[in-house]
């Protein structure tokens, strides 16, 4: 038997008793009893090659608590790979113009290596209310923390790529125990954050069509699972296009939105963007600033997006044999910002649960799914088509500072803008409590609908 064909009986053989075990609760104990004490049954992660478990022989509809424990056989696996890696020559420049450089992905290899440990962040994350349950045909894994306080507004945030709910924990204290962070308690949230279909603990779509809008519907089934009859949601990236197609679509209890990149750029300019052609005339200084980071952006740093966006499945390969590889594309996202604005542990915790879930490839197809869409642009977003209030902040080092003459513009319901001094792509992991007060500032004025 190889070394993988072992690995894969011992988690069949843990898997059997995990569910044995879930059965025996299950028997002995209600629905309600499973979700309000999680440590009654926990759902473990044991493959590293897809921490999502099979769903047990249990009603389409049941949240199942979940726990994440990699085998130190993955872990011994990655570390294998990364001290094998085979390096190419160093770059011919100076700077970073061809990509990430050799020396600082050396040393960021070496690091994960040696000294970076997982189980650090598999005990923060084993540490908050972890779930699963069927929505659509898929396991969806979700965060859940509810507020200490009364009356908490419940919403539920997006992640994107190269992302995953590890972005977002540093948001949930300040968002569901706002008076520990500034806050008043009539601010509280209690915070949903679900891994998109094909990320992290979720499962992989075996078909297509797993694009923004259905996801949008699978998170509005999952609030009415979780009992929210009025509730809001926030996303950037990849979160922004599914949380504005819940506003879209309207889904029942949405009450409005925030997002942090939204989709404001308007056709003429995008047409341009798309050719190459030079700005369009009759710009303000803000909209031309834009319009300069965006011509950057789509001449020089989205590559990554054309490639997911034609052959998955060819980047996914590559990205799934070689944890070097994969950490080099992830590290030199928006001109390598994890490099400039996240700590080296930080990125590894992300980059590391793409690889002990081998989702490189299953994340890629979203990409994919939405047919080289730009999600920047209003219109390939529809968001004339929405209705629902509209929040928007502006983080300056995000991959464009959309000005508010666009957002306006796009957004006919708009009820809150705002441009902040720090952060970038990654808000809430960057600065957590700058976007913990947006969303208190944005939803403020919707809280007497909760």
């Amino acid at each position: 038997m190889k070394p993988l064909e072992r690995l894969t009986h011992r988690a069949s053989f843990r898997t059997g008793i995990i569910v044995l075990g879930a059965m025996i609760c299950l028997a002995l104990s209600s629905s309600s009893a499973l979700r309000t004490a999680p440590a009654m049954l926990a759902a473990t992660a044991i493959d590293g090659a897809s921490a999502a478990p099979a769903a047990a022989k249990t009603s389409d509809k049941e949240i199942r608590p979940f726990r994440v424990n990699v085998p130190d056989e993955a872990l011994a696996d990655l570390r294998k790979r990364l001290s094998a890696t085979r390096w190419p020559e160093k770059e011919t420049v100076s700077d970073r113009s061809q990509g990430v450089q050799l020396a600082k992905l050396q040393e960021l290899v070496r690091y994960w290596g040696t000294d970076y440990d997982w189980r650090k962040v598999e005990a923060k994350l084993n540490a908050l209310p972890q779930f699963i349950t069927t929505i659509d045909g898929l396991d969806i894994h979700f965060i859940h923390v509810r507020s200490r306080h009364p009356n908490a507004l419940p919403v539920i945030i997006t992640h994107g790529w190269p992302g995953s709910v590890m972005e977002q924990l540093k948001i949930i204290g300040p968002l569901t125990d706002p008076t520990a962070h500034g806050g008043s308690a009539q601010d509280a949230f209690d915070v949903v954050i679900p891994s998109m279909p094909g990320y992290g603990f979720s499962g992989k779509p075996t078909a297509t069509g797993w694009n923004p809008d259905r996801i949008a519907r699978a998170w509005a089934e999952l609030m009415k699972r979780l009992g929210y009859t009025r509730y809001v949601a926030q996303g950037g990236d990849w979160g922004s296009p599914v949380s504005s197609a819940m506003a879209r679509q309207a889904s029942t209890g949405l009450l409005g939105i925030h997002i942090n990149l939204p989709a404001t750029v308007p056709p003429e300019v995008g047409v341009v963007l798309a050719t190459g052609g030079p700005a369009p005339a009759g710009l303000s200084e803000k909209e031309r600033a834009a319009f300069d980071s965006l011509d950057t952006f789509y001449k020089m740093r989205r590559a990554y997006g054309a490639m997911m966006g034609t052959r998955p499945q060819v980047i996914g390969q590559a990205l799934t044999d070689s944890p070097a590889g994969l950490a080099a594309f992830m590290y030199d996202y928006n001109d390598g910002e994890p490099e400039r604005l996240l700590t080296k542990d930080e990125f590894l915790d992300n980059v590391t649960l793409y690889w002990l879930t081998n989702t490189a490839t299953s994340s890629a197809r979203l990409y994919w799914e939405t047919g080289g869409q730009s999600i920047l642009l209003s219109a390939a977003q529809k968001t004339s088509e929405i209705s629902l209030p509209v929040a928007i902040t502006v983080f300056p080092d995000d991959v464009y500072r959309a000005p508010e003459t666009w957002a306006r513009r796009a957004y006919r319901n708009l009820t809150y803008f705002r441009e902040v001094e720090n952060g970038g792509h990654f808000a809430a992991w960057e600065q957590p409590e700058v976007l913990a007060a947006e969303l208190r500032a944005a939803f403020r004025s919707l809280r007497s609908a909760n």
